[in-house]
């Protein structure tokens, strides 16, 4: 036997017992049936009984997360959700596996969300609807195809043996047979996903998926064993995070990019950028999101082998929540990274990237810019620092985006810009030590 072989063999192996664990496990009943619940507020408050299933809470145990979106909100338009509809949410992973577990999210609604099946499978490569053959697999939730998950919680599916490629689509559909509370979503995916009529999470076509759509609803964590993985990286941030300005279905944010560098070295990168979101505040603007302080625990903390973060976040303070005083940006920014150091992850922050010639630009906001900045290079906020504004300004406008790094708005920048984000992240830095002295 080959030693590729033997691998093969062996992640086959780690598949089969994690299944069969999983039931052992739930049918002794020492699952978690009452996952915690969190209002849209973000906070725990109590434990919510799961009438129908049940699920492992997350744990970063063998898991490594290879795919998030944090949820931003209620999909306006969808009061009920979507009855009698398969939903096919096209992820896209920065590593491979050879087992999967979903995470399924109720954040925003007070009403029981009932998810009648659910499916994974690999995509074909280029997007669509269509799964490679032979990859279609059955979601359970306590080896049953059926959950409901609680008002305001969230759940987590058993193991599924399947080969996860690396840098790959993977196909989570969900059908809701009934009425539900607001649909929980990320809105601006800048990927395509599909929706259906009827029950068709186990189809491996597309045909019946007529219905395209950018936002993923439900899913907000896919997570694969993976033996060579040392855990995973989380990308912390708002739009410029999220990806707006970058070319849809392309996968070129920069935390896309950053897994790219990162892909020998087998390191899980997971994008939890939200567009409009701030660190203070939440906002009342649809699909923003709560502030970040309010999420991080659930969008960062709570993610499967998570042990560094990179956050780049505090614009929108500035431009939408017209903060004037940068201190108080900045003791945000640090209570990030208390909550981050509580749970023993190294925090890379960055500079806020330059925005002249945006309608939100003038004297006052650039100054309060300026001098969160300051204070962010001087290494009293993380335990290092990538400096994003340096990597993206025009050397003969400072105050400017690179016209090649610009997508045309002033403030979000384009693929080649996202590209040279990811470049400015220094790789030894992921592994340093020394903590920053707040």
């Amino acid at each position: 036997m080959t030693r590729r072989h033997g691998f093969a063999l062996l992640g086959a192996l780690v598949g089969v017992v994690a299944l069969v664990c999983a039931a052992i496990v739930s049918g002794l009943g020492l699952l978690d049936t009452g996952p915690v619940t969190e209002r849209a507020g973000g906070s725990p408050d109590s434990r919510a009984r799961v009438p129908v299933g049940t699920a492992a809470p997350a744990s970063a145990a063998g898991w490594t997360g290879t795919w998030s979106a944090a949820p931003g909100g209620a999909e306006p338009g969808a009061p009920t959700g979507h009855p009698g509809r398969s939903i096919r949410n096209v992820v896209h992973t920065s590593i491979g596996g050879t087992s999967v577990r979903v995470t399924l999210s109720n954040l925003f609604s007070r009403v029981p969300l009932l998810i009648g099946h659910g499916s994974v499978g690999v995509g074909e490569p280029g997007g669509g609807a269509e799964a490679v053959a032979g990859t279609m697999r059955e979601l359970a939730f306590g080896g049953r195809p059926e959950v409901t998950v609680p008002p305001g919680g969230q759940i987590v599916s058993d193991p599924v043996a399947l080969s996860v490629p690396y840098d790959g689509d993977l196909l989570v559909t969900l059908y809701t047979p009934v009425s539900g509370g607001p649909v929980t979503y990320h809105p601006r995916a800048f990927q395509t996903s599909y929706l259906a009529a009827g029950d068709r999470a186990l189809d491996p076509g597309g045909s019946a998926y007529t219905e395209p759509t950018t936002a993923w609803r439900y899913v907000t964590a896919v997570d694969v064993l993976n033996r060579e993985a040392p855990g995973a990286i989380v990308a912390f941030g708002d739009s410029i995070t999220d990806g707006q300005g970058s070319r849809p279905g392309a996968n070129h944010r920069w935390p896309d990019w950053l897994a790219d560098r990162l892909r020998d070295r087998h390191t899980g990168v997971l994008n939890a950028g939200i567009s409009g979101n701030r660190v203070l505040a939440d906002t009342a603007l649809i699909g923003n999101g709560p502030s970040g302080i309010s999420r991080f625990g659930r969008d960062v903390l709570d993610r499967a082998g998570v042990r560094v973060v990179i956050i780049d976040l505090g614009i929108n303070d500035i431009l939408r929540g017209r903060e004037r005083d940068p201190e108080k940006i900045t003791a945000g920014l640090r209570e990030l990274t208390r909550q981050a150091h509580a749970r023993g992850l190294r925090v890379i922050g960055s500079t806020l990237a330059p925005f002249g010639g945006h309608r939100g630009y003038n004297a006052v906001t650039e100054s309060v810019r300026d001098r969160v900045n300051e204070e962010i290079r001087a290494g009293r906020i993380y335990d290092d620092v990538v400096d994003f504004d340096r990597a993206l300004r025009d050397p003969y406008a400072p105050d400017r985006l690179r016209p090649v790094y610009d997508s045309g708005d002033a403030l979000h920048p384009s693929d080649e810009g996202y590209r040279a984000m990811s470049r400015a992240i220094d790789l030894q830095a992921l592994e340093g030590r020394a903590a920053a002295q707040l």
